[in-house]
């Protein structure tokens, strides 16, 4: 079992142990007192990470992974319609009443709530810099999610005082007033590879994906600024895999390519439940698993189409004659049918028969272990080095043109370490790049951000009709509408 946190009875335990007892004792700590020192003002950020997890099962996975080109929730007779609530996300036909556009507004909000709070406990004390630095840059990076899905919002960076109908604050200027937040917090940062809470390579992270989008939040791009953080991040002390699902695995909590994960757990953090929304009824016991499956999500024959024979990236999918862990052939209980599941899916809402249910490449890029529980405890990476390696020489491509010399070599690294063809001078263009970033990134919550950084996000897919620039913001929800009408102006 991962133990990520720290338990706060156990620490008040130990600093009880120590007390002396002529020392004053106090049913609860008075804020004048707390925090006396690091730890004690670590303990207080919790509550701020937890709305991260949310964002993998209740909202923001959904919404970044749904709408693109890669993957899918099909229908499948009558399974999977829900009210059409996932077809809407593919088509880009969605209200401002669907499930996880009002999951994601919610869970992001509940976070800065909780820094907010957070920052305004622990004060300006000097044992509290390094936590209210860290609380400044998480709330930076919920609002740069907001900022990135809805557009205009409002910025809220007070606990106490905050208005209970605020009103919204242009993209550009939340933008601009979360940048120069967390550079001013870079100082009391450290220099330290902690996957699971803020630190200076998380900050540069952040800072390399907003300045990359900037173009799209201001209106003017900044790939110089965008390429001098990747280098902060490239710099630091992390490496890519060899094993390129290595960073996906169910013990990955030390990969040396993840920055910034959040740290799943099947007991005991738990709300990580791919596996069963992607893999068919009769798979449990291929894992002998101690769960059943959903038979959802797969992936889009775009997807399945874009990796080469030998590259290993594509063995995240799941697809052909299907066997148990003793070796027989998976076969249906009541019909005897032998489970073969085709690496396309043929439609948007297929048949319920047992052809239709079998359709489409399952998604296991994030390993399901033998055993495999409800939850998955495979850490889920926000920020991975390959990303910022692509955007380093994104950047360099945008400036420089097609055929960048730095561009190829940081490519060529990554796809020689799937097994896949080096790229000639001629494959160096931004079209073939955002296919790159599809081959190592699908399935990590950043295509629709690429698709639309990339001008291609409107544009017609396999059953999707072309749509507008409309489609690059999600609606503030109906219910956030309602509780404050100053959202709806």
């Amino acid at each position: 079992m991962k133990k990520r946190f720290l338990n706060i009875l156990l620490v008040c335990g130990l600093f009880a142990s120590c007390t002396d007892l002529d020392d004053v004792v106090f049913s609860e700590i008075n804020s004048d007192k707390y925090p006396e020192n690091e730890i004690q003002a670590q303990l207080v950020t919790n509550n701020a990470y937890k709305e991260l997890k949310e964002g993998i099962e209740h909202g923001w996975w959904n919404l970044q992974t749904m709408s693109g080109d890669l993957v899918v929730a099909p229908t499948r007779g009558s399974d999977w319609d829900d009210g059409g609530k996932w077809r809407v996300l593919h088509t880009h036909e969605w209200t401002n009443t669907i499930a996880s556009i009002n999951d994601m507004w919610r869970s992001v909000y509940n976070g800065i709530t909780e820094c907010n709070k957070a920052i305004e406990y622990l004060g300006e004390g000097e044992s509290a810099q390094t936590a209210v630095a860290q609380m400044k840059v998480l709330r930076a990076y919920y609002y740069y999610t907001l900022i990135d899905n809805y557009g205009d919002c409002p910025y809220v960076i007070s606990f106490s005082a905050a208005e209970k109908q605020p009103n919204k604050v242009s993209r550009a200027d939340v933008y601009n007033n979360i940048v120069t937040d967390v550079e001013a917090s870079l100082e009391f940062l450290q220099e330290i590879d902690k996957k699971t809470s803020i630190n200076k390579y998380t900050a540069y992270a952040l800072l390399a994906k907003l300045y990359i989008n900037e173009g799209v939040y201001t209106g003017t791009p900044n790939w110089s600024k965008a390429e001098e953080y990747c280098d902060k991040v490239i710099a630091g002390p992390y490496s890519l895999e060899g094993d390129r699902l290595a960073p996906f695995k169910t013990l990955n909590e030390n990969s040396s390519e993840n920055i910034f994960t959040i740290p799943f757990d099947e007991d005991s953090y738990q709300g990580f439940l791919l596996h069963r929304r992607t893999l068919h009824y009769n798979l449990p016991p291929k894992y002998d698993a101690k769960t059943n499956f959903w038979n959802g999500f797969c992936a889009q024959p775009k997807l399945v189409d874009l990796f080469e024979d030998g590259d290993a990236r594509a063995e995240g999918l799941l697809y052909g004659l299907q066997y148990a862990s003793d070796g027989t052939v998976i076969t249906d209980g009541k019909t005897g049918t032998e489970l073969n599941i085709p690496k396309y899916i043929d439609a948007l809402t297929v048949g319920g028969d047992e052809f239709g249910k079998m359709q489409g490449a399952r998604l296991v890029k994030f390993e399901v272990k033998n055993g495999v529980k409800d939850n998955l405890s495979n850490d889920f990476p926000l920020f991975r080095l390959a990303d910022f390696m692509l955007m380093k020489a994104e950047c360099n491509l945008r400036v420089k043109g097609n055929g960048d010399a730095t561009a190829k070599q940081i490519i060529n690294t990554i796809r020689t370490k799937a097994g896949a063809t080096a790229w000639e001078d001629a494959d160096i263009t931004l079209d073939n790049l955002l296919a790159e970033r599809g081959r190592e990134l699908w399935c990590e919550g950043h295509r629709r951000q690429d698709l639309i950084r990339f001008g291609k996000f409107n544009g017609a897919w396999w059953e999707k009709p072309a749509g507008t620039s409309a489609d690059n913001l999600f609606p503030i929800p109906q219910w956030a509408v309602d509780a404050n009408p100053n959202l709806g102006k």
